[in-house]
């Protein structure tokens, strides 16, 4: 029998006589291959004493204010016979009553990675844009150039940043190419025929002879944008405080390293969604007050102590403050973490106008940024973000007011399209993002030492722990054991969500098979057992081409090229699209031409003006075109498919790299998945690891689960043969 103590936030919690608390360790179930694993007890209860009462602050009494958040988990750690045995956090289930009297709490433990989901919630990656104060806001620093002026959507600056590779250092950190242009269209399908001269046509073959006629190639305002996914990754990190580890990301598998997302938020045209061309408000001074509990920062505003509204009698009021004595028109728009919760319509006042974000949207710890849109040049006399305090609950006492504002002075808007990284990104959650990640490479991740550290599964199995493998034969209860199949399934399947652009699309019709998906049924596809496995990411996944000369089509000209559209040749949105990308000069005769300005031409708009040479592209791949050596090139790619670039047919897929090796052993006819059950000594217990292996009678095993018993120390576990 085993003395379990548990402490809250520090607090040492009364434990009941026989606390029954389970731990489940669990690290890839082979019945859900696509999760990533994490430490939690069976909901158990402790005695409603006084000194849990206090901890709890008596939650069954739901008129005390400012009580214990069960919504929250808190921080915990438990101890077994007084040795530190897990840290992690808590949630309160509920309380028991008995005759109207509180008589036990509820709680359920939570290893350290579950915190991961509660500290990001529902934050989009446009939330990223807004940091803390003290923070690096990477999403602003590259919505500028090197010398600090904001980066257009213009044509010099998308031809800029599609065939220079721009480098950057940020607080001593180097960023290669964090930001570039790839050869991706939005709606205008390219093609390359050195005989044909047709204006305004998709013909990137360039020709600098005289004439309107030899007006046409790819259209600057054909392009977006791309981030490299290194800079989401850094740009989590300074949000929300987390320190991942060097073994996959920041350089640890260059797999990872050249890929990016495309900055594509709204199909067709890159535009703000208001139509008008916009600024964010830059110059508040950073400050904070006591009284209203605000915080200005990096030109976020936020409340770092907010108290919803129970009545007219207090409330918090966040207000925008714009004055101008011109009547050009404008907008003002509130966004709360990237997302706008009020735009003020057109404001043609000519003095103070007041833009306030709705109560419902005002909470603790958001971060709201203001943005001018206009079509005009305007010069603003004052601009002030300003936080208002009302309380009069203390009636008959006078109301309490309290009111913060952060100004600006002769603030001057200039009419540009300033692209912004957090307008721009696709609306995704950063949840879904790195779990996406997982998906893809089979990573897993744990706390230790306050560093997240994240691995691909392969790469976990080989680091062991010192004294692994332990030889448990003497501690398991030979009274029952069973040896089960490992297969609860006869199929795997890997697959994009997004699949729809139009070549991605017509290979489907082709070769009736999504592009780039692996369906796996092992050595023996005659196998038959439960159903099909799914693991389905939520990217898209484009076909890219590698244009022909439609004259003379050998060689190809290494002009390769994204279409994002359907298969009616819509302009599409998709999912969020990630890709491989790097720069490439082309040879002589082979050049691109780049449309650099366009307007109206007898009546029709957007027509091809002027257009130039260019040698040099970045180009977008499923393979990574980084790395010289063909055979080195990880692709997107589940399946073996034939690689856009090098027309060859592609092993280094992500299914062969990083999820063969263990679902291939699930598959052998040789695996079992064995139960036992154990009563392990306390220094195995705290010192195992789910890389660590147990070896039973001289045979040795990898760990699937541990489901342990802190109060008997009985230990039920399910172990896979190590094959």
């Amino acid at each position: 029998m085993q003395k379990t103590q548990l402490y809250i936030q520090g607090q040492r919690v009364d434990m009941s006589e026989n606390p029954n608390i389970t731990i489940t360790d669990t690290l890839k179930n082979v019945k859900n291959i696509d999760k990533v694993f994490t430490e939690f007890s069976q909901t158990f209860s402790v005695p409603a004493s006084k000194t849990n009462n206090k901890i709890f602050k008596h939650y069954y009494n739901s008129d005390i204010v400012g009580g214990f958040d069960s919504r929250i988990r808190a921080t915990a750690e438990i101890e077994l016979n007084s040795i530190p045995f897990k840290k992690g956090f808590i949630k309160l289930e509920g309380v028991d009553l008995r005759d109207n009297k509180p008589h036990t709490y509820r709680i359920t433990f939570f290893g350290n990675t579950i915190s991961l989901k509660n500290l990001l919630g529902d934050d989009l990656l446009s939330s990223l844009g807004s940091v803390p104060e003290g923070k690096i806001n990477l999403f602003n620093i590259f919505s500028k150039k090197v010398d600090g002026t904001d980066l257009l959507y213009v044509a010099d600056d998308i031809e800029d940043y599609l065939t220079t590779e721009i480098n950057r250092t940020v607080d001593s950190v180097n960023y290669i190419a964090p930001i570039q242009v790839p050869l991706i269209t939005h709606s205008q399908r390219l093609y390359y025929d050195s005989t044909e001269d047709i204006r305004d046509k998709g013909n990137v073959h360039y020709n600098g002879a005289s004439g309107d006629d030899k007006i046409h190639g790819v259209k600057f305002n054909e392009l977006k944008y791309a981030l490299k996914l290194s800079v989401i990754i850094k740009a989590i990190e300074e949000k929300y405080g987390l320190n991942f580890s060097s073994d996959f990301f920041k350089g640890g598998d260059n797999s990872f390293d050249n890929l990016y997302m495309w900055l594509h938020r709204k199909k067709g045209n890159v535009e703000n969604l208001s139509g008008l061309n916009e600024g964010q408000i830059e110059g508040f001074t950073n400050g904070n007050s006591a009284t209203t509990a605000s915080v200005m920062s990096n030109n976020s505003l936020s409340l770092y102590s907010y108290t919803p509204p129970t009545s007219v009698l207090q409330y918090t009021q966040i207000n925008l403050k714009s004055t101008t004595s011109s009547t050009s028109p404008y907008r003002i728009s509130i966004r709360k973490n990237g997302i706008e919760v009020i735009n003020s319509g057109s404001i043609t006042t000519g003095a103070e106008f007041t833009t306030s974000v709705p109560a419902s949207q005002i909470e603790q710890n958001a971060q709201y940024t203001a943005y001018i849109e206009s079509d005009t040049n305007i010069t603003f006399s004052n601009i002030t973000f300003q936080v208002y305090k009302y309380d009069n609950t203390n009636i008959p006492s006078p109301p309490i007011i309290f009111s913060k504002g952060y100004a600006i002075n002769n603030y001057q808007y200039e009419n540009s399209f300033n692209f912004k990284i957090s307008q721009q990104i696709p609306k995704m959650k950063v949840l879904d993002f790195l779990t996406s990640i997982f998906k893809m490479f089979n990573l897993v991740a744990y706390i230790e030492g306050g560093v997240v550290v994240v691995k691909d599964l392969d790469t976990f199995y080989v680091n062991q722990s010192n004294d692994s493998p332990y030889d448990i034969s003497k501690y398991i209860d030979v009274k029952s054991s069973q040896v089960n199949s490992a297969l609860p399934f006869r199929e795997v399947n890997y697959s994009y969500k997004g699949l729809k652009t139009f070549l991605a699309k017509k290979h489907e019709q082709l070769f009736n098979e999504d592009w780039g998906t692996e369906e796996y049924t092992g050595e023996d596809s005659s196998i038959l057992s439960e159903g099909i496995f799914k693991v389905q990411v939520p990217f898209e996944h484009m076909k890219f081409e590698n244009l022909l000369d439609v004259t003379n089509p050998t060689p190809p000209t290494y002009i390769q090229c994204g279409y994002s559209v359907d298969d009616n040749q819509q302009s599409y949105i998709g999912e969020p699209l990630i890709f491989y990308m790097d720069r490439t000069t082309l040879s002589t005769g082979g050049k691109i031409s780049f449309v650099n300005e366009v307007g109206t031409v007898d009546g029709e708009d957007n027509v091809a003006k002027s257009h130039i040479e260019i040698s040099s592209y970045y180009t977008p791949a499923n393979s990574n075109l980084a790395q010289s050596q063909v055979e080195d090139r990880q692709s997107l790619h589940f399946s073996q498919e034939t690689d856009e670039w090098e027309l060859n047919t592609t092993t280094e897929t992500l299914f062969n790299n990083y999820h063969k090796n263990y679902i291939s052993s699930v598959f052998k006819q040789s695996n079992r998945l064995s139960k036992v059950t154990a009563y392990l000594p306390l220094k195995i217990l705290r010192s195992y690891t789910l890389a660590d292996r147990f070896i039973i009678n001289g045979k040795t095993y990898k760990i699937n689960s541990i489901k342990t018993n802190l109060n008997t120390g009985k230990s039920e576990i399910e172990l896979l043969n190590d094959i």
